[in-house]
């Protein structure tokens, strides 16, 4: 490895006069050598460090890193609007960077979350010089895959992140009132106010937050196709690497981004999937250790993919399989050729009538059972069923769930002890007939497995909101894709609530979408499934061979 020169500081202009601000770490070498380039939304000097190693690290590697601070924030210029500036400063930045001194010319990106983004809006400009990219749990679809799951509010999620940037918006103003009440709220997160999902502290100091215009725009319309980078990158062709984690909240998108990249690229595609949540990537997940194999590797393997890419370095990565999901409950890494997508396998619910309140009376069973009495639950909105671990929810990852599902507002199907171990790797989809005595209700399914002392831990799990005129039967929940091994001697358990909050807002029953729905107009709601004869029930499994 090289030796890396002390940190710089240098400043571009876009085109339309606006300075951005980055630190420059190079080795201390002759060049020239290529760039990486992150552009960073939480001040550069953190340069994403909760998952990746300090780009000193990247710079004795034979790289120049360049950290960016995007628009509005750091101590660039201008406004930060989530989004919307990211292409065309995108575009300039990548110029930049490849003219820099020293620069080869070739210029590569990485990072996650916001910062993974930001390589799809670049890229969807396509600056010349962009040769590869490494974009880390992403969603190309905002609303779809950021904003909203299977039509609800990503609350918990939104929220924390508008607080956030309005909280760094009001400490770059040197607004004392306002940062105290922003910084207050995002650690202990305001979710009783008269209007649950529309705290009064955003309307109060952040009034032009994006959240407000999240909240407003409910369905997939014209705001979210002219916001997302998705329709942009159909034209748009580069080799990527692609990073995901099985409990993090993009999941979803990092999986739909590669498979359509996949099915029409002319370069490599490659997808690493890991036991992790949105941050760290690391053993300790949740309450689980996952061992030592699920210590992030990416470092490692980005190198060898901008080696691989703008160096033009035989690293022997385009000779493994493409993809590499970590396999929960053996702790080991899979490879695949392709996306794991065999026919799903049906484990169908039946019940004795009361799989709210005792944990035998619902179960999965292989064979389609006869018709089952119906298993009815009441929400109460006072006493909403809460989040527990999982993806969309922080802290993330799998958590023993038991107490949850002891509760009479959750119905708990649960299978026969496993004679063989149980390999699944792929999409989980759950299929339920249902219904409910108000206009709108939320439907939440959590995959879990049951050990032999009784503990409960959860693998996935997906999100729906129901609306009147959309609740044709059975309803289909997506849940998050998986890769996970169940021993022998545990069973699974498929659980069904009408909340999960506050992952997502309660739902009012009332149709009054979650911007404007008062908590005092929030009714009881009283949902009924139904199984076996004419109401076939079931979860899709991706059963895979050892």
């Amino acid at each position: 490895m090289l030796s890396v020169r002390p940190k710089e500081t240098a400043s571009m202009v876009t085109r339309d006069g606006v300075r951005l601000d980055a630190d420059v770490y190079r080795p201390d070498a002759d060049g020239p050598f290529p760039v990486l380039l992150m552009r960073q939304h939480e001040g550069r000097a953190i340069a994403s460090t909760r998952v990746y190693a300090h780009p000193t690290w990247y710079a004795a590697h034979g790289y120049i890193v360049i950290i960016q601070d995007v628009r509005g924030q750091g101590t660039s210029e201008g406004k930060f609007v989530p989004f919307a500036q990211e292409s065309q400063d995108g575009l300039d930045s990548v110029a930049w960077a490849a003219e820099f001194p020293g620069s080869t010319g070739a210029v590569g990106m990485y990072g996650f979350s916001y910062q993974g983004i930001t390589q799809l809006y670049a890229a969807a400009a396509k600056p010349p010089a962009l040769k590869a990219i490494c974009p880390a749990m992403v969603g190309a679809d905002l609303f779809r895959d950021w904003a909203y799951e299977g039509g609800a509010f990503c609350l918990q999620t939104n929220l924390s992140l508008a607080l956030q940037v309005a909280t760094e918006t009001a400490r770059l103003k040197g607004d004392a009132l306002a940062y105290q009440a922003l910084y207050k709220a995002f650690n202990s997160l305001p979710l009783y106010d008269p209007i649950p999902a529309r705290p009064e502290v955003l309307q109060d100091f952040a009034l032009d937050s994006f959240y407000h215009q999240w909240l407003d725009h409910p369905e997939p319309d014209e705001y979210w196709e002219a916001l997302s980078p998705h329709n942009r990158l159909t034209t748009v062709d580069l080799p990527m690497l692609h990073i995901g984690g099985w409990f993090d909240t993009y999941l979803r998108g990092t999986i739909r981004f590669y498979r359509e990249m996949a099915a029409r690229s002319a370069f490599p595609q490659q997808l690493l999937v890991g036991p992790w949540a949105h941050f760290p990537w690391n053993r300790r997940v949740g309450t689980l250790d996952y061992g030592p194999q699920a210590v992030s590797p990416a470092d490692r393997l980005q190198i060898r993919w901008f080696d691989e890419f703008l160096k033009d370095l035989e690293t022997g990565l385009l000779d493994e399989p493409p993809i590499s999901l970590f396999q929960l409950g053996s702790n080991r890494w899979n490879s695949f050729d392709d996306w794991p997508d065999n026919e799903r396998k049906s484990y169908f619910l039946a019940s004795q009538g009361r799989a709210n309140l005792r944990n035998e009376s619902g179960s999965l069973v292989k064979t389609y059972p006869a018709a089952c009495p119906d298993d009815i639950f009441v929400h109460d909105p006072m006493h909403p069923v809460p989040a527990q671990g999982g993806h969309a929810v922080s802290p993330a990852g799998p958590f023993e769930r038991s107490i949850i599902d002891c509760r009479s507002d959750v119905a708990t199907y649960t299978s026969q002890l496993l004679a063989t171990d149980l390999h699944l790797a792929g999409d989980v989809t759950v299929a339920i007939w249902c219904e409910a005595d108000t206009p709108s209700f939320d439907l939440c399914a959590v995959l879990s497995e049951v050990r032999l002392d009784g503990t409960v831990y959860n693998l996935t799990q997906g999100y729906i909101r129901v609306k009147s005129g959309q609740t044709t039967s059975p309803l289909r929940i997506n849940l998050q894709p998986v890769c996970a091994r169940i021993d022998r001697g545990k069973a699974l358990r498929l659980s069904l609530s009408a909340a999960c909050f506050p992952a997502y807002p309660v739902n009012s029953g009332t149709e009054v979408y979650s911007g404007e729905a008062k908590s005092i107009d929030a009714q009881t709601i009283t949902v009924t499934i139904s199984c076996g004869g004419d109401c076939p029930s079931q979860v899709l499994l991706p059963i895979v061979s050892p």
